[in-house]
């Protein structure tokens, strides 16, 4: 028998459907890592067409709700989103405490974090690095290449660049673990002491290749943040280029009232 759910709003009707399963899923009745009832089974509960459950479903997926696996069906997110506190998240007393940025940040989040490092090494720096950075076109960079994880599932995918003729006088950047609190904690220890952060934050629709590297549904949005880190003399001496699951992720920032 065909669910009557609202019925008398206004709402398209897959907006409805997409209501009443965001309530089951805020209420409980769909638990977390639970798998959404089938396309066929949401097509007899409210007398609708396939096209119409599965616009509800893509409505879940845009708000963060469920995550759609090919061949395998669609499951409540297991997790609320990491909050990254742009204020915080780049204290020195992380660094003094061993932990770099997002170790910092996700285990305050209560999830457990892991990264793997997929590259280390020379590269030609790319148009928009090297003009951050104020060295040419296709100039030697180090660049360092990672993906992250939370409790398991992979959130980010990012890559630093560094000035040659900064990088090469720190051998512990080209290991793949650089040691307690991360990159920034050598660079400032071989004097280059960081005066702020700037970073341009965009949101487009992920590639095939994030959808594969970060286990997105497809059409999924992400964030794609990059960011300068800026010495007390002004130079950057580090640009991360970084792509986010956006439904991963809440970015907090404070800005200071100025005149």
């Amino acid at each position: 028998m065909a669910s009557t759910v609202g019925a008398k709003s206004g709402k398209p009707r897959y907006l409805q459907i997409a209501d009443d399963l965001e309530e089951q899923i805020k209420t409980g009745g769909l638990a977390p890592a639970a798998e959404v009832p089938s396309e066929a089974q949401l097509m007899d509960r409210y007398g609708v067409s396939s096209g119409t459950v599965r616009k509800a479903i893509a409505e879940l997926r845009a708000a963060g709700l469920v995550d759609t696996l090919h061949g395998k069906g669609s499951f409540v997110k297991s997790r609320p989103p990491v909050r990254r506190k742009s204020s915080d998240r780049f204290r020195r007393s992380h660094r003094r405490a061993g932990k770099a940025a997002y170790i910092a940040e996700t285990e305050q989040a209560g999830v457990k974090p892991t990264v793997r490092v997929l590259s280390v090494g020379p590269v030609a720096a790319p148009t928009e690095i090297a003009q951050r950075l104020s060295v040419e076109v296709g100039a030697k960079v180090l660049a360092r290449r990672r993906l992250y994880f939370s409790d398991g599932t992979p959130t980010e995918e990012a890559t630093s660049y560094l000035p040659w003729d900064v990088a090469r006088d720190i051998p512990e950047l080209f290991e793949e673990n650089p040691g307690g609190g991360g990159i920034y904690a050598r660079l400032e220890e071989h004097g280059h002491e960081f005066a702020e952060y700037v970073e341009t934050v965009r949101a487009r629709l992920a590639t095939k290749q994030e959808v594969a590297a970060l286990s997105l549904s497809p059409g999924s949005p992400v964030i794609h943040l990059t960011r300068d880190a800026v010495t007390t003399t002004g130079r950057v001496v580090e640009v991360c280029d970084t792509i986010m699951a956006a439904d991963q992720f809440v970015l907090d920032y404070r800005i200071t009232a100025t005149d």
